[in-house]
This record gives structure tokens, C-alpha cells and sequence, in this order.
């Protein structure tokens, strides 16, 4: 069965600016990721999966735990950083729509720190907030045939997988088949679904962003709890991602040099263009700065310029 959502004006919103910006990445600079990028963005995740969790190392040392070095903290804060790093560093061999790689995962992020990781629970639970009983848990004995359900609908391929990813985070929330690790399990699988369709996700830290404001993310589960389906979740989740993609266009383009940019933009145009094509291309430079790319691009006999001030328009050498 497939689980209940809405899509909404606002849902339609965000799927569209973030296949445009996933566009954008895509064309760039961006689908030749340096190692240090990936391992920066890695380092990012794992600090905001986890401080959700309460962990309380610092992402210098998760750095330095990542390079054998020495790092006072609590045991089993550390132990968590040691199992998160082994499961992201393997991430791309798991199957997103594959249970028992599902079940792997969470023995190999939960080793040493719970009894039977990878087991789903045999007890029943609740999510407290306070004194008040935020959620009941499905009974332990529907665990099965309600899991078999969600991975079935992971392999619904007419499901657009930008809905699919937030749908299954939600829902896992919603069952929380495990006694502890739901949490950090559901974003890293939202994670890897999306990655298997958008490759660039190994380098989005969108958990950085839901660890900034922790209480907009319980309350997106917690309408979703009370209207009975996902809907709520969904809008927030890829407000979410979107945010997280802006955030990537913007930190990557200021990183690039000027010929860099020049050489990128005139990779991917056929056309002439003017200095307002130039600045809708790398969004988040300001207009003096592609004036002066532009000016050196010329100067270098990269590009040619007719016209001039409003007038003016550039072509490819």
C-alpha cells in the first residue's frame, strides 16, 4: 500500500528549484568533486547526524578521529563517530531499496552501542518529550509485514524519488523499528536514496541544517503524526534540501577562481551571451565581480566583445 501524502503547491515548489539547482550542479563545476570537498561534507554529516542525537564532539574531532588521531571525549560519543564514519565510507555499496542492507547498516552504525544492532525491536515503545507521550510506536509484532510494505514502495519507480526519499523518512520515524538509531537510520537512508538517483547527495550535509533548528524537524514529524500522513514532513524535508543545494552553488562558486568560472560557463554555452546570462549562471557572484571576469576574459583573448555598456554581447573565441 502506498502510504499517504498530498502534494501540494508547496511541495510542487520545491521540486522544482531543486531539479533546477540540481541542474545546475550537475552542468558545473560540481560533477568534478575534489576528495577534500567530499571529505569536509562527510565530516559535516556525521557531526549534525549525530549532535541531533546528543553527541557532543566537535567536528575537529571527528576530523581527528578520522585520522587516527588521539581524542578525549566520551567512549561511547566516540564509538558512534567510529561506527558513522565506516557506514559513510561504505554507503555506496548499500542498496537503497534492499531491507537486509537496511538491516546491515544499522548493525554496523549501532556496533557496541546497543544490544542486537541490525535486529528489529521485540517491545513496544514510546517517544517522550518531557513528561508528555509525544508517539506510540506500531505494536513489535506488525514490524515485519509493515517494513516488507515501505521497502516495496521504495522500488515503486513511477514515485519521484525527491517524494520517495522524504516519504520513507517519515514512515520509518512513524514505525521506528529499532529500540535506538531511528533517527540517525532515517537520515542516512533518505541519504542514500536520494543518492542513487542523484550521485551529487554524497556531498550535500543537508542534516547540518535540520541540526541548526532541531524542534522545526520534530514538529514537521509531529504534524505529520497528527494529520495521518507525510504531507507536512515532505514540504519540510525538501525545503530542507533545497536550502542545503543553495548553500553548496553558493560556497563552491565563491571557491572558484576567475578563470575557472570563465572556462566553466564557456564550456556549457553554445551561444553569445551577455554579462546578465554570465551572473544567472553563477548566481551567487555579484555584478563587479563578472564584470571583471568578463574584462579578463577579453584582455586574454578568451572571448571576443561587440557592443557596448547595455549593448554589449561576448562570443566564444
Amino acid at each position: 500500500m502506498k502510504p499517504p501524502y498530498e502534494i501540494t503547491s508547496e511541495i510542487l515548489k520545491h521540486i522544482a528549484s531543486i531539479s533546477e539547482k540540481i541542474g545546475i550542479v550537475n552542468a558545473k563545476f560540481l560533477t568534478r568533486t575534489d576528495p577534500k570537498l567530499r571529505k569536509q561534507n562527510q565530516i559535516k554529516t556525521i557531526h549534525s547526524s549525530l549532535s541531533i542525537e546528543g553527541n557532543t564532539l566537535s567536528e575537529d574531532q571527528i576530523t581527528a578521529i578520522l585520522e587516527n588521531k588521539r581524542v578525549v571525549g566520551p567512549q561511547k560519543d566516540i564509538i558512534e563517530v567510529l561506527n558513522a564514519l565506516t557506514i559513510y565510507k561504505n554507503l555506496t555499496q548499500l542498496k537503497f531499496d534492499k531491507e537486509k542492507d537496511f538491516l546491515k547498516a544499522h548493525q554496523s552504525l549501532m556496533k557496541n552501542l546497543i544490544e542486537n544492532p541490525g535486529k528489529y525491536r521485540t517491545k513496544s515503545v514510546g517517544i517522550v518529550k518531557g513528561s508528555k507521550v509525544e508517539h506510540i510506536a506500531p505494536p513489535a509484532e506488525n514490524l515485519s509485514f509493515l517494513m516488507k510494505d515501505l521497502f516495496a514502495y521504495l522500488k515503486d519507480r513511477s514515485e519521484l524519488t525527491l517524494i520517495k526519499s522524504c516519504v520513507f523518512h517519515y514512515e520509518m520515524e512513524f514505525i521506528h523499528p529499532f529500540l535506538d538509531g531511528n533517527g540517525r537510520m532515517g537520515r542516512l537512508w533518505q541519504t542514500l536514496i536520494l543518492m542513487n538517483e542523484y550521485p551529487i547527495f554524497e556531498f550535500i550535509p543537508f542534516e547540518t541544517l535540520i541540526s541548526k533548528n532541531q524542534e522545526e524537524y520534530y514538529n514537521a514529524l509531529s504534524a505529520s503524526d497528527k494529520e495521518g500522513k507525510s504531507t507536512k514532513f515532505i514540504e519540510y524535508m525538501l525545503q530542507i534540501i533545497d536550502r542545503s543545494l543553495s548553500e553548496l552553488l553558493e560556497n563552491s562558486t565563491k571557491k572558484l577562481s576567475e578563470s575557472d568560472r570563465i572556462f566553466i560557463f564557456i564550456e556549457n554555452i553554445n551561444q553569445e551571451f551577455t554579462r546578465k546570462d554570465y551572473i544567472d549562471y553563477f548566481k551567487n557572484i555579484s555584478s563587479a565581480t563578472a564584470s571583471r571576469d568578463l574584462k579578463s576574459a577579453v584582455n586574454n583573448k578568451i572571448i571576443t566583445k561587440t557592443g557596448d555598456k547595455k549593448l554589449t554581447v561576448y562570443n566564444k573565441k
